[in-house]
């Protein structure tokens, strides 16, 4: 079944790029739709798709899950995300098609799980995006990462206070991708918890505004 999920724009046409949102465990589309009108102000041809993740979640009774945490294990969570960006993928090139775009011409982001996602997906498929934006998450098995020289730059940024993923994840990945000779933009939110703070959408604006470089 393909993914489907809220969209918005672009406000200004034509359409030129795309920016996938990936939500949280236990969230859906409508839980960060509204990052688009936020970002429309830097990206005004810029078309945004929040879309559902494939699953009901298994640990509450609503929102959605990329892959189950009901095991977390390694090799578990690595068979989840996988599964999930085999979703993803024909997703985003769907989207791609619907608004007659080239295969380059967008950008995923992702929150929590979400980013996990993103960032898993982003850094192996076949047409690399234009960056990748994950808040708050982590890099799933980042022994498995292909070596390539066209990777996607990656925006990361965390909160120091984070009490359900933990900071330590996202400077974990940091290191294992600037080993990888990925370009990455790291910023950490002191005393900030499980959330997106104004500071870290205005700087994920300026990193959208430089991958896409005007176009």
């Amino acid at each position: 079944m393909m993914l489907d999920g809220p969209r918005f724009g672009p406000r200004t046409a034509p359409v030129r790029h795309l920016v996938v949102l990936c939500h949280g465990l236990g969230a859906d589309g409508q839980d960060l739709i509204d990052l688009g009108p936020h970002w429309a102000t830097a990206l005004p041809h810029a078309a945004f798709v929040a879309p559902d993740a494939p699953e009901p979640c298994d640990l509450g009774p609503y929102g959605r899950q990329w892959f189950s945490l009901g095991d977390r294990s390694p090799a578990r969570r690595l068979a989840g995300v996988t599964q999930a960006a085999a979703a993803l993928d024909p997703f985003i090139d769907a989207e791609l098609a619907r608004h007659g775009l080239p295969g380059d011409a967008y950008a995923l982001m992702g929150f929590s799980q979400g980013a996990m996602t993103a960032l898993f997906c982003g850094l192996r498929r076949t047409v690399p995006p234009r960056g990748i934006l994950a808040f708050s998450g982590a890099l799933i098995a980042p022994e498995t990462l292909p070596a390539r020289a066209d990777a996607p730059p990656v925006f990361l940024t965390h909160g120091t206070d984070d009490a359900v993923v933990p900071v330590g994840s996202t400077r974990a990945a940091e290191s294992a991708l600037r080993a990888r000779g990925v370009a990455v933009e790291a910023l950490y939110r002191s005393g900030l918890e499980h959330g997106i703070d104004d500071v870290g959408l205005s700087s994920a604006a300026l990193f959208l505004q430089r991958v896409f470089d005007g176009s």
